[in-house]
């Protein structure tokens, strides 16, 4: 990685990194936090919990402000598959198991492509964030979610 691209990683993380009181906030239907090495991120996001919704996702959607995302809740651990069909905009998808943990991280879908991207087994959440945001930030599998749409009891890191 060049001396620009470490800087543009550096920025972008720390547009995203949460200060230790921001961190402990309650939390809000409408955001999500994730935690990991990298520090803490908050995403402002709309939520995708009905299948009409889950459906729809982020289709047609021409442009999303990057602290912006969707987050896929499911009403029981799957199996889940996504596709590009009709996403106008690259996506970072990031799946999460009943305990809020990120199993899988698929970076940079490519816009309209109907390929399956196979998020695996025991999946109860996706986050979908801008493409190539999930690197930049360093989210991987083990970092940990929590939004209040998420089973309490089973949390990792659960709501206050």
């Amino acid at each position: 990685m060049g001396s620009g691209s470490q800087g543009k990683r550096l920025a972008v993380t720390a547009a995203f990194v949460l200060c230790a009181s921001h961190a402990v906030a309650a939390c809000r239907e409408d955001a999500v936090e994730l935690r990991g090495d990298f520090g803490a991120a908050r995403f402002s996001v709309d939520v995708a919990d009905e299948p009409g919704e889950r459906a729809q996702g982020l289709m047609h959607v021409e442009q999303m402000a990057t602290s912006r995302g969707m987050l896929f809740i499911y009403e029981s651990p799957q199996h889940a598959t996504f596709w590009m069909k009709n996403t106008l905009i690259p996506l970072d998808m990031i799946f999460l198991d009943a305990a809020g943990i990120v199993t899988r991280v698929h970076e940079n879908a490519v816009p309209l492509d109907e390929t399956t991207i196979d998020g695996g087994t025991g999946v109860i959440a996706v986050l979908e964030i801008n493409g190539g945001l999930a690197g930049q930030i360093g989210i991987d599998a083990g970092d940990e979610l929590r939004h209040p749409g998420l089973d309490q009891a089973r949390a990792a890191w659960a709501c206050e």
